[in-house]
């Protein structure tokens, strides 16, 4: 069952900017027109109503969106990278992972319901933009950012109204097959479901989802079979048809096998409202012993229905009794509270902060500081000397000369060093 699997998700790069100068006729030492480069492009998820399985990302599971273009001549601005859309299923859940934890981002509850997963990166800066009085001939452009980078897993738990249970080859698909459009496959033999099927039952004006979910059996709870896999879909269901097959030969302890391993994965599992119905009608064994089958469950609250997913018996009290069950499920809607907006100051991107982690070593944290410095080609003589002048202007310089930097030490910002040789 492809119903969990983890990916690489990245942002596309931003475009390089470009160093160029204004060459026309008449039109003398022009100056510096290099454009800014593009804009990386995003990496969205978004839901897919007509999707219910992660099938895709079985064989595929790196995924980057496009890069931006470099800048031109004349200004010109390069073309940003296009956004990267990844489809998921109703129902599936998104973390991200970091070492061994994983903090959920969002739950794609709702069809076209969509997450920005991983940002792009900025374009760079072209030679126009270090242009000043006292450098009038600017030769350095920014590299473009790196796109954001990260680690999610998917975790498809089916959304639906009304969750088909039972043991293998209890007829879960037969049914499903006759109430809905869904064509899940069927056989017959045990298993033949693997992933979960999504079907809409309709009744006169209303309508509901339902779900035949993979067979159970013995020490699911434990991990047996397909176990926590198909009990993690029982959990998003609001209730439960358990169908019994009539033809077995104690249906009673079918029923309590299958209770006592949704007792096994969650209390509140177990106390799902359930409704019992019988399979195999159309077969004269099950047929000739209804009477005595129901006396099985005469401490039910509900007597059981018998149905035939072959011949469509039966099935329209079935379909009645999950309607009336659904109706009398919806909860109401809780009071809404008035909310006093609460007005809160944007953060300053220009701070930062200098420490000195070592004797002749100092670390600069800061968003705007990290940024430019990491889009910034260090090996480059005159490229390095901006860099001392920016840092310079947003008094970066300062605040290491107050620290105790002095000429020769290491500055480190971000994921970039630098032997710090400016003097103020």
């Amino acid at each position: 069952m492809i119903d969990s699997i983890e990916i690489e998700v990245e942002g596309g790069a931003g475009g390089r900017g470009a160093v160029s100068f204004r060459r026309e006729k008449f039109v003398p030492r022009g100056g510096p027109d290099g454009g800014r480069g593009g804009r990386g492009g995003d990496v969205i998820v978004v839901a897919n109503g007509q999707l219910n399985t992660l099938r895709r990302y079985r064989r595929q599971r790196r995924f980057r969106a496009e890069s931006g273009t470099n800048g031109g001549t004349n200004q010109k601005r390069g073309r940003g990278g296009a956004t990267l859309l990844l489809e998921l299923p109703v129902g599936t859940i998104v973390s991200q992972v970091k070492g061994a934890n994983a903090e959920q981002l969002v739950d794609l509850s709702e069809d076209g319901q969509s997450l920005v997963v991983a940002w792009g990166g900025r374009g760079g800066q072209g030679n126009m933009y270090f242009r000043s009085a006292t450098n009038q001939t600017p030769r350095v452009a920014q590299k473009g950012e790196l796109g954001e980078r990260r680690r999610l897993k998917l975790e498809l738990r089916v959304l639906a109204d009304v969750g088909i249970v039972g043991l293998p080859n209890a007829g879960k698909s037969s049914l499903l097959r006759y109430l809905t459009a869904a064509r899940p496959r069927v056989a017959d033999y045990p298993f033949t479901t693997l992933e979960p099927h999504l079907g809409v039952v309709s009744v006169g004006w209303d309508e509901f989802v339902m779900a035949d979910l993979p067979g159970l059996i013995e020490g699911a709870a434990d991990g047996a079979g397909l176990g926590h896999d198909f009990l993690r879909h029982t959990s998003r269901t609001r209730l439960l048809v358990h169908l019994i097959d009539g033809s077995q030969d104690d249906p009673r302890r079918a029923k309590d096998l299958v209770d006592h391993e949704l007792a096994g994965y969650s209390a509140e599992l177990a106390g799902r409202p359930q409704i019992v119905a019988i399979n195999k009608v159309d077969l004269e064994e099950v047929d000739v012993l209804r009477d005595e089958i129901s006396e099985m469950f005469a401490d039910l609250r509900q007597a059981p229905l018998f149905c035939s997913a072959a011949t469509g018996e039966g099935t329209e009290a079935v379909v009645a009794a999950c309607a009336s069950a659904l109706s009398e499920l919806h909860e109401p809607e809780p009071a809404r509270e008035l909310k006093v907006p609460v007005v809160r100051p944007r953060q300053d991107g220009r701070r930062f902060e200098v420490e000195q982690i070592s004797s002749g070593a100092f670390s600069v944290k800061g968003a705007s500081v990290e940024r430019f410095v990491s889009m910034m080609e260090l090996d480059n003589d005159e490229a390095l000397a901006e860099t001392y002048r920016w840092l310079d202007r947003r008094g970066v310089a300062a605040a290491l000369h107050r620290a105790g930097c002095q000429p020769g030490d290491v500055v480190r910002i971000g994921r970039s060093s630098i032997r710090w040789e400016w003097e103020r």
